[in-house]
């Protein structure tokens, strides 16, 4: 199982979720860091993403380290903007 580290942003998204869905992103996060291996951002890139509802998470694996940083969680307009910022 991997270990979970956050962006130093990541805790200005999480908290601007409702509380249903911070515990849905916490159910998710567990998953994650079991089986971290899924969907990649976009072809050849190093971010992965997951769904929740409507909301997605952003995730980068490190394996040397087995850790699963976090970066961004948020709606898919909010999704669409920090996209941007790296892409």
């Amino acid at each position: 199982m991997y270990s979970a580290i956050y962006d130093e942003e990541w805790a200005e998204y999480f908290d601007r979720l409702s509380n249903e869905m911070k515990e849905r992103t916490a159910k998710k996060i567990k998953k994650i860091l079991e089986y971290p291996h899924k969907r990649h951002l976009q072809k050849g890139a190093k971010f992965f993403v997951g769904e929740i509802g409507q909301n997605r998470i952003i995730y980068r694996i490190f394996e040397q380290d087995k850790t699963v940083k976090f970066y961004f969680v948020g709606d898919h307009k909010e999704y669409e903007k920090w996209y941007e910022k790296f892409f």
